[in-house]
């Protein structure tokens, strides 16, 4: 079969995405995430946190509802709809650490669950990591010239 055959294939058998309704739904999660983000702001503020702490206090918030979200089934069930606009914020991010979890818990808590939670996190960490070291000593050395 050609590459041309191919695509004729596909074509026929692919469905039109709704890209429209797409778009409208990732900003309409991803805005009501956000928003939820900072009424939480707003009311850890009025408990006594000072900015940095409401900051810490919202994403420590929005991480568990998530994870919790996850493992219940209902983020994935969300994310379905609305796309990247569950997965842009860090909401996305709980929900790739956990799911990977949830899948293997059958293997045990620490060589299923326990083990596939860095599945995401240890490349991240990796390379965030790695790319402070090097910003640092670029900026170290920029700064000696």
């Amino acid at each position: 079969m050609t590459n041309s055959e191919y695509s004729k294939l596909v074509s026929q058998y692919a469905q039109p995405s709704p890209i429209l309704k797409d778009c409208i739904w990732a900003f309409l999660v991803g805005g009501s995430i956000c928003t939820v983000g900072q009424l939480l702001s707003n009311l850890y503020r009025q408990r006594g946190l000072d900015q940095d702490q409401a900051g810490a206090a919202v994403s420590i918030t929005l991480i568990l509802a998530a994870a919790l979200l996850t493992g219940l089934g209902y983020f994935d069930k969300l994310a379905k709809h609305a796309g990247a606009g569950t997965l842009v914020p860090i909401t996305g991010f709980a929900n790739a650490m956990v799911s990977p979890a949830l899948e293997f818990k059958s293997e045990g808590l620490i060589t299923g669950t326990a083990a596939k939670l860095f599945v995401v996190a240890g490349p991240v960490l990796v390379y965030g990591i790695s790319a402070s070291v090097i910003y640092g000593v670029l900026l170290v050395l920029l700064q000696a010239l």
